[in-house]
Protein backbone atom coordinates (compact mmCIF):
# COMPACT_ATOMS: atom_id res chain seq x y z
CA UNK A 1 0.00 0.00 0.00
CA UNK A 2 1.37 3.39 -0.98
CA UNK A 3 1.51 6.16 1.62
CA UNK A 4 -0.80 9.12 1.09
CA UNK A 5 2.14 11.39 1.80
CA UNK A 6 4.26 9.97 -0.99
CA UNK A 7 3.69 10.42 -4.69
CA UNK A 8 5.99 7.53 -5.46
CA UNK A 9 8.56 9.89 -6.94
CA UNK A 10 11.76 10.72 -5.09
CA UNK A 11 11.55 14.20 -3.56
CA UNK A 12 14.26 16.68 -4.38
CA UNK A 13 15.61 18.10 -1.16
CA UNK A 14 16.76 21.68 -1.06
CA UNK A 15 20.32 22.04 0.21
CA UNK A 16 20.66 23.39 3.72
CA UNK A 17 23.78 24.60 5.47
CA UNK A 18 24.73 26.02 8.84
CA UNK A 19 26.06 29.57 9.13
CA UNK A 20 27.29 31.46 12.18
CA UNK A 21 26.04 35.00 12.68
CA UNK A 22 29.12 37.18 13.18
CA UNK A 23 29.05 40.70 14.55
CA UNK A 24 26.42 42.61 16.45
CA UNK A 25 24.04 43.68 13.67
CA UNK A 26 21.46 41.00 14.51
CA UNK A 27 21.52 41.40 18.32
CA UNK A 28 19.62 40.51 20.43
CA UNK A 29 17.77 37.96 18.29
CA UNK A 30 20.78 36.15 16.76
CA UNK A 31 23.83 36.89 18.95
CA UNK A 32 26.60 34.75 17.48
CA UNK A 33 24.16 31.91 16.99
CA UNK A 34 24.36 29.30 14.36
CA UNK A 35 21.49 29.35 11.92
CA UNK A 36 20.27 26.81 9.39
CA UNK A 37 19.70 28.30 5.98
CA UNK A 38 18.04 26.99 2.85
CA UNK A 39 20.01 27.60 -0.34
CA UNK A 40 18.48 28.36 -3.71
CA UNK A 41 14.74 28.39 -4.24
CA UNK A 42 13.05 29.11 -0.92
CA UNK A 43 9.62 30.28 -1.92
CA UNK A 44 8.15 33.69 -1.46
CA UNK A 45 10.00 36.13 0.76
CA UNK A 46 7.99 38.10 3.28
CA UNK A 47 8.60 41.10 5.49
CA UNK A 48 10.16 39.73 8.69
CA UNK A 49 12.06 36.88 7.02
CA UNK A 50 15.73 36.63 7.92
CA UNK A 51 17.91 36.15 4.84
CA UNK A 52 21.53 35.82 3.83
CA UNK A 53 22.48 38.37 1.21
CA UNK A 54 25.56 38.76 -0.93
CA UNK A 55 26.85 42.33 -0.67
CA UNK A 56 30.36 43.45 -1.65
CA UNK A 57 31.39 39.80 -1.91
CA UNK A 58 30.40 39.18 1.73
CA UNK A 59 27.53 37.15 3.07
CA UNK A 60 25.44 39.19 5.51
CA UNK A 61 22.47 38.14 7.62
CA UNK A 62 19.65 40.69 7.60
CA UNK A 63 15.89 40.92 8.08
CA UNK A 64 13.54 41.88 5.24
CA UNK A 65 11.99 45.17 6.37
CA UNK A 66 10.15 46.32 3.25
CA UNK A 67 9.28 44.76 -0.08
CA UNK A 68 8.21 46.32 -3.37
CA UNK A 69 7.79 43.71 -6.05
CA UNK A 70 11.20 42.11 -6.65
CA UNK A 71 13.01 44.71 -4.53
CA UNK A 72 13.88 44.21 -0.86
CA UNK A 73 14.91 46.62 1.88
CA UNK A 74 16.89 44.74 4.53
CA UNK A 75 18.03 45.85 7.97
CA UNK A 76 19.83 44.40 10.95
CA UNK A 77 17.92 43.94 14.18
CA UNK A 78 20.46 46.16 15.97
CA UNK A 79 20.07 49.34 13.93
CA UNK A 80 22.91 51.20 15.66
CA UNK A 81 25.44 48.54 14.61
CA UNK A 82 24.19 47.41 11.21
CA UNK A 83 25.31 48.20 7.70
CA UNK A 84 22.19 47.52 5.70
CA UNK A 85 19.83 48.95 3.07
CA UNK A 86 19.88 52.29 4.87
CA UNK A 87 23.47 52.57 3.59
CA UNK A 88 23.57 50.49 0.38
CA UNK A 89 19.97 50.83 -0.80
CA UNK A 90 17.37 48.39 -2.03
CA UNK A 91 18.39 44.91 -3.17
CA UNK A 92 16.82 42.55 -5.65
CA UNK A 93 15.72 39.01 -4.89
CA UNK A 94 18.81 37.87 -6.82
CA UNK A 95 20.99 39.32 -4.05
CA UNK A 96 19.45 36.84 -1.59
CA UNK A 97 21.46 33.63 -1.46
CA UNK A 98 19.62 31.89 1.37
CA UNK A 99 16.76 32.14 3.83
CA UNK A 100 17.14 31.34 7.52
CA UNK A 101 14.86 28.40 8.27
CA UNK A 102 15.97 27.85 11.89
CA UNK A 103 15.58 29.51 14.28
CA UNK A 104 12.51 31.32 12.98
Amino acid sequence: MRSLLSSGKPRKRKPVIVRRVVGSSMLPKLPGDQVVVGIGYFGRLRVGDVVVINHNELEKVKRVSKQQGDKLFVVGDNLEHSTDSRYFGWLTRNDVVAKVIWPR
